[in-house]
C-alpha cells in the first residue's frame, strides 16, 4: 500500500492569520468561530495554483487512481476536488483539524486573560493542551485517537490512498505511521512544518509504514 498524506492548499486563514481571523477582542463566540473555520474558510489564489501543482505531483508520486479520503473542512474538500478532479472523496471526521473549542480564533492574550489555567500547557506542553469549551481536544488525546483509527481502517481502502488533511492532524498521523513521539514532531514543526499542499508518501509492508517520498509546492 502507498499512502499520500497531503496538507490542504493555502487558505484565506493561512494567508491572513494575524490580520483577519484573529482579532482582539474576538467578535465571535467559540462555536461560531469553529463553524467559520470549518465551513467557510476557502482557498486563496495561491491555494488554487498549489492545487494545479498537486494534480501533477500526486499523479507522479502515487499514480492516477488513488482512493481519496478528505477532512470535511471546506479548505480540504476544495483542495481534493481541484487537485483530484472527478475522483470524489470519502469524507471522514477522522481527518479533521484539531478542535480548538472556545479558543478558536482567540489571540493568545485574550485566551490567557479569560482562561489563565491554560497558559502553561499551551506554552510549554502544546501537545497536552486541551482547549477550553465544548469539543476542545488535545493533540496527544483526541487528534491522536482519530489518527490511529484512520490508519487502522486503511485495510479495505485499496492499494493507493490519498489523505487530505491539516497540519496538526499530520503531526498525529506521522506519530502513528513513523512510530515517533508527538513532542518530538511538535518540536520539529516549530522549526519547519509541512507546508500547504505538502505531500508525504508512505509505503506499508506488513504492519509497518516507512516514508518513501515527499514533495513541496513550488508556488
Amino acid at each position: 500500500m502507498l499512502l499520500a498524506v497531503v496538507r490542504h492548499a493555502e487558505s484565506t486563514e493561512n494567508a491572513t492569520k494575524h490580520s483577519g481571523f484573529y482579532q482582539d477582542p474576538r467578535p465571535w463566540t467559540g462555536p461560531a468561530a469553529h463553524a467559520l473555520s470549518r465551513e467557510f474558510v476557502g482557498l486563496t489564489p495561491r491555494g488554487f495554483r498549489q492545487c494545479q501543482w498537486l494534480r501533477a505531483a500526486i499523479e507522479e508520486l502515487v499514480g492516477r487512481d488513488p482512493y481519496v479520503y478528505s477532512s470535511p473542512y471546506r479548505r480540504a474538500l476544495d483542495t481534493a476536488e481541484l487537485a483530484l478532479p472527478g475522483r470524489g472523496a470519502d469524507v471522514t471526521e477522522l481527518l479533521c483539524e484539531q478542535h480548538y473549542g472556545d479558543a478558536t480564533y482567540m489571540t493568545k492574550r485574550q485566551l490567557y486573560a479569560i482562561h489563565p489555567d491554560t497558559e502553561r500547557d499551551r506554552q510549554t506542553r502544546k501537545h497536552l493542551w486541551t482547549p477550553p469549551g465544548e469539543g476542545g481536544e488535545s493533540l496527544a488525546g483526541g487528534v491522536m485517537r482519530r489518527a490511529a483509527e484512520f490508519v487502522a481502517g486503511l485495510d479495505g481502502a485499496g492499494s493507493v490512498v490519498v489523505a487530505m488533511t491539516h497540519h496538526t492532524t499530520i503531526l498525529a498521523l506521522r506519530s502513528v505511521l513513523e512510530r515517533r513521539p508527538v513532542p518530538e514532531l511538535v518540536a520539529e514543526a516549530r522549526v519547519c512544518k509541512t507546508p500547504n499542499a505538502g505531500v508525504l508518501v508512505y509505503e506499508r509492508r506488513g504492519e509497518r509504514f516507512r516514508q518513501v517520498d515527499a514533495a513541496e509546492p513550488d508556488c
